[in-house]
């Protein structure tokens, strides 16, 4: 577990949606400040009822790029406008 880039564990508990556990890709990334959560979203629109928790080695499975974003802050986010993209980082807005 040596190339293992995040700081939290690969069983860590993270948010996603039904959509991206589909294989839609990945746009939006926070690594929430309060609680240390990462989410890992698509840009659509999603319901309640589309949300899922898995573990982070899922995501990384699911989308190897995600791993860039390894030493994101608590408070910030990522976003690209599509699978391949650069991700642009920013710090959360309260």
């Amino acid at each position: 577990m040596s190339d293992w880039l995040f700081d939290d564990p690969p069983n860590v508990a993270v948010i996603t949606t039904l959509q991206v556990i589909e294989g839609k890709p990945i746009l939006y990334v926070s690594h929430d400040e309060e609680d240390g959560v990462w989410q890992f979203h698509t840009n659509e629109t999603f319901r309640d009822s589309d949300a899922k928790v898995v573990s982070l080695r899922r995501i990384v499975e699911l989308d190897p790029s995600v791993t860039q974003l390894a030493n994101l802050p608590l408070g910030w986010i990522a976003v690209r406008s599509g699978l391949g993209e650069i991700w642009q980082t920013f710090k959360r807005s309260k």
